[in-house]
């Protein structure tokens, strides 16, 4: 909670060894105006430098991503990547930019917590 604008709950928590499992509720907004819930599936395992896991919407859409750290110049680097999957091409581009605004406003929630 906290580093995606779009997650409004989580609930669900299961924990597996390495992985962890659980509900995210997305709150979309489409047209401005009428909001969805969006209940996602997410699988996470991490290791001390990586995160990595699947996302699975009922909608069709999947995305698979992966947050490594390295050290770099007395800081730490992030490398962050989403490979988004989708049924169709207008609600990849939807899902696409969705996700791209998210990982932004990540990136910035994490610099200001960070100093």
């Amino acid at each position: 909670m906290g580093l995606s604008p779009l997650v409004i709950a989580v609930k669900d928590i299961r924990q597996n060894g390495e992985e962890t499992r659980y509900t995210s509720v997305e709150r979309l907004r489409f047209l401005g105006m009428v909001k969805y819930d969006n209940l996602i599936k997410v699988t996470l395992r991490s290791t001390p430098r990586t995160v990595e896991g699947e996302v699975d919407s009922p909608g069709g859409v999947r995305l698979d991503y992966r947050f490594a750290l390295a050290e770099r110049d007395g800081g730490t680097e992030v490398e962050d990547t989403l490979v988004v999957h989708a049924w169709n091409g207008p609600l990849l581009g939807y899902a696409a930019k969705k996700a791209r605004q998210v990982q932004l406003a990540r990136a910035g929630i994490l610099a200001s917590r960070l100093g």
